[in-house]
């Protein structure tokens, strides 16, 4: 019988504005997520990886991947934000990738969704955001880095949205510890997964706030 595996996508802003120190902290960030998860057998055992980005277009640069056989990607600013584009092709990547349930076999639990924004949506998004919202076929948690980012537009999106009011080196850098050890803590409940409850996600870092 095949493992049922834990569904971790990051969807990932590379738009222009995260030109420089962002888009490094970024690259950064993800190599230290893999490191840490890569310390845990459970992660091992359970955890696959997508990354998605989102700048004129969306592209998903890794498809959903086994941790130990995940390459880092190579990620680049530049363009607008195609937000719109990108939950699109999060929608189909979450109908193609994640194992159903048959008679034979459970499917995967339910995927753990990381979309992460500097700006503003420059495309048509609220369409693919209700498409998303009416199916419920992952647990889609939002940050806001920085004041730029538009709240109310990822509170439309899911109720679970994270900000900070700048976006520095530091600040992304605590979000990505904080999405591991999320992750981690999900791979570890399995008991609340098999229930289909929402995740319980660990507290934020002091310099990153849940938006009530």
């Amino acid at each position: 019988m095949s493992i049922r595996r834990l569904p971790v996508y990051l969807l990932l802003d590379c738009s222009s504005s995260m030109t420089g120190q962002p888009i490094e902290q970024v690259r950064q960030g993800l190599r230290a997520l893999l490191d840490d998860l890569s310390t845990e057998p459970m992660a091992i055992e359970t955890v696959y990886l997508s990354v998605i980005t989102f700048h004129s277009t969306a592209q998903q640069l890794i498809p959903l991947t086994e941790l130990m056989l995940f390459k880092e990607p190579q990620i680049q600013a530049s363009g607008t934000t195609a937000l719109g584009a990108a939950l699109q092709l999060l929608k189909t990547c979450l109908e193609t990738e994640v194992r159903k349930n048959t008679e034979s076999q459970k499917g995967d639990w339910k995927p753990l969704v990381f979309l992460m924004t500097d700006g503003l949506p420059t495309d048509v998004w609220k369409d693919a955001a209700d498409n998303l919202k009416k199916q419920n076929i992952a647990n889609l948690i939002t940050f806001a880095a920085g004041n730029k980012a538009d709240i109310n537009n990822l509170k439309y999106i899911t109720d679970t949205v994270l900000k900070s009011e700048e976006l520095s080196p530091g600040t992304l850098k605590a979000f990505f510890q904080w999405m591991s050890h999320s992750i981690l803590v999900t791979s570890k409940s399995i008991e609340m997964m098999a229930k289909e409850l929402p995740v319980d996600l660990p507290p934020p870092p002091p310099q990153i706030q849940i938006v009530p």
